[in-house]
């Protein structure tokens, strides 16, 4: 097998339910490698973390995809995604980023905890009145989509009214036109009426500067925000279930305190991210990859998941051990493209797992769960589970 067979394998609905075969495969070709027509795929822990550091590594941005795919350009949830910094590289990408960060703060985000905690137990209790019968709650409906899409639409300032309508979002980025509108009349709104939250702050910079922060940026942004906000952490929080079900040692560890919710939530991102891959695009001449040449215009698949099983970092890196003490997953990304979310999916999921295991001791498997066919964002479409 070679890098170009990794990569075909990464499309098959086997790799895509259990990628982790494939990756210590791809272990064994090096920490990179070529995979014909100038790709290269990475999978080496210390290889993707330079990558995702290197600012001469960028995404590919909208204007790069167009002209691979010229329906790109004239798609118009596409075409708004690709105003975000998800799709940017310098100078927009730091200059974007830059205005959401020093809104979007550490104190900003600890300030949810009491809003975190009182969702987290209007869930528990809607789970124990839904399954009170003994019947099984889809986990993943009931509370791991619930709680980061209300947290986030809390820290926009999205009316609650209209959350129910986001989860779509995730699966179909077409489905980001329907509230496009919403959010250009909330930053409106805002501008009127201003309250404490991310649309206000980010609306009066867009509106006192054009040229720091666009209408379209504003918007593209928000959207962004929106959908990361909740795809992430709803797979972060099943992932870490179903973990707890195969590993009930670790339950007993949290219910104990000898595991911490910090360690354990770092050892799910670790064995279990919820992101999988991502992907880069050689932009400068010179660049190398563990002294691989990497020629401009190479696309570089970036194997998170492997580099998070990388047996040159982690010890039996097959093991679910939460008390790990030297785990750094890079599940967030790292560099100018890190994740501006990870405290907050950190503080959602810190919270509720000790939660959920406290209001029910009895916790159980409901009934057999299904995976979403995807390999890039990786979770659970449902978790059935048995509370009483």
């Amino acid at each position: 097998m070679d890098g170009a067979a990794i990569i075909e394998q990464l499309m098959t609905t086997e790799v895509r339910t259990d990628p982790y075969p494939l990756y210590a495969r791809a272990h064994e070709l090096g920490p990179v490698a070529p995979a014909g027509d100038g790709m290269f795929v990475v999978s080496g822990y210390a290889a993707v973390n330079k990558v995702l550091r290197t600012p001469a590594f960028g995404v590919a941005t909208a204007e790069m995809m167009s002209g691979l795919a010229p329906e790109y350009a004239v798609h118009a949830s596409l075409a708004l995604f690709g105003r975000s910094i998800l799709q940017r590289n310098a100078p927009d990408q730091p200059r974007v980023r830059s205005l959401i960060a020093s809104v979007f703060t550490a104190r900003r985000v600890a300030a949810l905890r009491p809003a975190v905690e009182a969702a987290v137990d209007r869930l528990l209790d809607g789970m124990a009145e839904q399954g009170a019968d003994g019947s099984p709650v889809d986990f993943m409906d009931a509370f791991a989509f619930r709680l980061p899409v209300g947290v986030i639409c809390e820290l926009l300032g999205v009316p609650e009214q209209d959350r129910y309508r986001f989860r779509d979002l995730a699966s179909d980025l077409t489905v980001a036109l329907e509230i496009v509108q919403d959010l250009d009349e909330l930053a409106a709104e805002r501008l009127a009426r201003p309250q404490d939250d991310l649309v206000t702050d980010l609306a009066r910079i867009a509106a006192a500067d054009d040229e720091r922060l666009s209408a379209q940026e504003l918007l593209a942004n928000l959207v962004l925000l929106l959908v990361a906000g909740f795809e992430t952490t709803t797979n972060l929080l099943g992932n870490g279930l179903a973990l707890l079900f195969r590993h009930p040692e670790a339950a007993a560890g949290l219910r104990s305190g000898a595991i911490t919710p910090a360690g354990f939530t770092d050892e799910v991102l670790r064995f279990d991210s919820p992101v999988q891959a991502t992907g880069r695009v050689a932009l400068e001449d010179g660049l190398t990859v563990e002294g691989l040449p990497v020629p401009p215009g190479s696309e570089v698949t970036l194997l998170i998941g492997a580099a998070n099983h990388d047996p040159a970092r982690y010890e039996r890196p097959e093991v679910f051990d939460p008390t790990r003490t030297d785990s750094q997953p890079l599940s967030f990304g790292g560099g100018t493209h890190f994740c501006l979310g990870s405290q907050l999916a950190r503080l959602e999921a810190e919270v509720a797992v000790p939660a959920l295991l406290d209001r029910f001791p009895r916790l159980a498997p409901g009934g057999v769960p299904t995976r979403r066919d995807r390999l890039v964002l990786r979770g659970y479409e449902t978790l059935p589970v048995t509370v009483r």
